[in-house]
């Protein structure tokens, strides 16, 4: 079917302005709000002890989180797509669990297995380790809302790259490393690397979970997106000043993971 040019154009002008509305209109608000009483302001609200703190634990947890599931990732990849075992489809299914279940559900879970009064919490507390309200259940939660993306990203790959060549290398006497490290590996680089980005963004800007299971300490377990919560959270126009500036890093940091993310995907078509 068809679809003339005034409808195709009535339909590009829809999906400007929706997209406007729901996504440049507000971005732009908060960069006028965050730059209203000037740059020296904002960058002083940017480069508090609390906003310096709160984006390094940022990018620690996410630097802890996204190798993690990038080898998990194509680990299970591997197994869903070369794997003769039983059990396939259930893994399939637990997979995507993230997917499905609310972040603060997830947080609560945790909170059920490792707090003081969980299954495990008395055992780690008693050997001087601490998860719930500690920067360790934060990376617990972040790796469990992050975990699909590199799965997702690689299984496709992996199987469409099929086994031919890793079968003719194992043929010429390839151990499984040296057939993964420069068989399989070459084959699904730029699906892993997708998926690292969108693990990326999602462990950046994770709030739900983290937020159940931090204790919202300024330079202990205050990250950025928490951070943005509770300035957000206080009295008067400081405090939300505070705020938009907080916010306007995850935003800036946001965009680079997008603008990466679209290099990739372009790079991952012209491959294909």
């Amino acid at each position: 079917m068809r679809i003339s040019t005034p409808a195709r154009l009535s339909l590009r002008t829809v999906a400007v302005l929706y997209l406007a509305v729901l996504l440049l209109v507000p971005l732009g608000l908060v960069f006028y709000r965050t730059f209203q009483h000037g740059f020296s302001e904002a960058w002083g609200w940017m480069t508090t002890p609390a906003a310096i703190s709160a984006l390094s634990l940022t990018l620690l947890i996410a630097a802890i989180a996204v190798p993690l599931n990038t080898i998990f990732g194509i680990i299970c990849a591997h197994v869903l797509v070369r794997g003769r075992v039983r059990g396939r489809a259930i893994l399939d299914a637990l997979i995507d669990l993230p997917f499905v279940v609310s972040p603060i559900i997830v947080g609560l879970a945790l909170i059920l297995v490792y707090g003081e009064s969980g299954w495990f919490g008395n055992w780690f507390i008693n050997h001087g380790i601490r998860i719930i309200y500690a920067p360790a259940g934060m990376v617990i939660a972040t790796v469990f809302v992050s975990l699909p993306f590199v799965v997702r990203e690689v299984a496709p790959v992996l199987r469409e790259a099929g086994e031919e060549q890793e079968e003719a290398a194992a043929t010429l006497g390839a151990s499984w490393w040296q057939t993964f490290r420069r068989v399989t590996m070459p084959s699904i680089r730029w699906g892993v690397a997708y998926g690292v980005v969108l693990t990326s963004a999602r462990a950046l800007g994770e709030i739900g979970a983290v937020l159940v299971v931090s204790s919202n300490v300024a330079g202990s377990t205050l990250t950025l997106p928490l951070l943005v919560y509770q300035r957000d959270s206080q009295i008067g126009p400081e405090a939300v000043s505070g705020a938009y500036a907080a916010a306007t890093e995850l935003i800036v940091i946001s965009l680079a993971v997008l603008l990466l993310m679209t290099l990739l995907g372009q790079r991952r078509e012209q491959v294909r």
